[in-house]
């Protein structure tokens, strides 16, 4: 869901082939709060759609853009500045030189006054997709000609150019995906994996504790090897 249902409070509609899987997901969707629907009655003829999967996007109009080896001529002249909209966690991974990261979100609360200096802006992201949303809005804020790095930070790799990684020039806070359970606190590892293999022995305990008044499915291949 972070990827393909990222809109807090989004519909989602599940389909599937053998009526028992998108039912099955839907269970669990709707169980942590997705408002989820299963689409029922298919045949193998409404499965017509070939090849990979699309996001369908709003259309932007036509935007400058520069190549990877050009982006690296204007890094060496200096007064460039890289804007980089991916994800915190793949910036932080591997980053174009001198990059800034920052969320779009960032820009519609603080305005320009988190831009860095330059005379020139260039956005990119994974493939330069999300960064293309950004440019009207950088544009306005800077008053500086902005330009789009084509085939994002996929093609500043694919060119052999350099990169580097850690945490440096993170204009925006940490907020663009829920951290995962104890990340971030002081709890130590010993004690994670002692709280798991608790819950992991769950099962056997109820099968010990004659007072719960549960009672443990089993599937059929458990109660035949029983």
């Amino acid at each position: 869901t972070d990827h393909y249902a990222s809109v807090r409070g989004a519909r989602i509609v599940l389909a599937d082939d053998d009526g028992v899987r998108a039912n099955m997901t839907a269970s669990w969707l709707a169980q942590m709060g997705w408002q989820v629907a299963v689409l029922d009655g298919l045949t193998t003829a409404d499965f017509s759609e070939r090849g990979d999967w699309k996001a369908q996007v709003p259309p932007l109009p036509e935007q400058q853009t520069v190549s990877a080896q050009e982006l690296a001529t204007w890094l060496r002249q200096g007064s460039t500045q890289v804007l980089d909209f991916t994800t915190r966690a793949n910036h932080i991974k591997s980053h174009i030189p001198g990059a800034a990261w920052l969320l779009r979100s960032t820009l519609q609360q603080q305005g320009g006054a988190i831009l860095p200096e330059a005379e020139r802006y260039v956005l990119t992201c994974g493939s330069s997709l999300l960064a293309r949303y950004a440019q009207a809005q950088v544009a306005e804020l800077s008053g500086k000609p902005v330009w789009i790095l084509a085939g994002g930070n996929a093609a500043w790799r694919e060119a052999g150019l350099p990169a580097e990684s850690g945490e440096q020039r993170l204009l925006s806070p940490a907020v663009d995906r829920y951290r995962r359970p104890y990340e971030g606190t002081d709890i130590d590892a010993a004690t994670m994996q002692a709280y798991l293999e608790w819950e992991y022995g769950l099962v056997a305990q109820l099968d010990h504790d004659g007072t719960h008044g549960f009672n443990v499915l089993r599937t059929q291949r458990e109660q035949v090897t029983a």
